[in-house]
């Protein structure tokens, strides 16, 4: 039972804060990540914080100096893939715009096959639509 509350503080604890790589983790991976690499120092200086509200969060930065290095990097490193799947998933239409217009005739953003549709066509979809379908998680 303590392995999953570790597991679901480090996923709040990532999504507290809502990159580099050329795809995203997904929120699973990111707690899955936090969880063996921050679990220890959540169990070690906040076992009997509640979840949710950013509290695993406030409670690890309380404990900076003493949080380990590994659970820092990864933190930083989770916390900007996920904004970086956040901002793709904003800003998919936008760039995939003239794609749609090209290869999806008649569709709008809001319409539940145009993502499909973007799919089937990867072949031909702008390299632009294709970094953000991949880092926005559709695929």
């Amino acid at each position: 039972m303590k392995g999953v509350g570790i597991v679901l503080a480090a996923g709040l604890w990532a999504l507290a804060a809502t990159g580099a790589h050329a795809q995203t983790i997904s929120y699973a991976q990111a707690g899955a990540q936090l969880a063996q690499s921050c679990g220890p120092d959540i169990m070690k200086f906040c076992p009997d914080v509640n979840l949710g509200g950013g509290k695993i969060h406030a409670c690890l930065e309380a404990h900076d100096a003493q949080v380990s290095p590994q659970c820092k990097a990864d933190y930083v490193a989770i916390r900007a893939s996920i904004a970086k799947r956040v901002g793709a998933q904003h800003a998919i239409f936008k760039l995939c715009n003239a794609d749609v217009a090209r290869l999806c005739p008649g569709m709008v953003e809001g319409d539940g096959n145009l993502l499909s549709c973007l799919l089937e066509a990867t072949k031909v979809v702008s390299p632009n639509c294709n970094q953000a379908i991949t880092d926005a998680g559709f695929r």
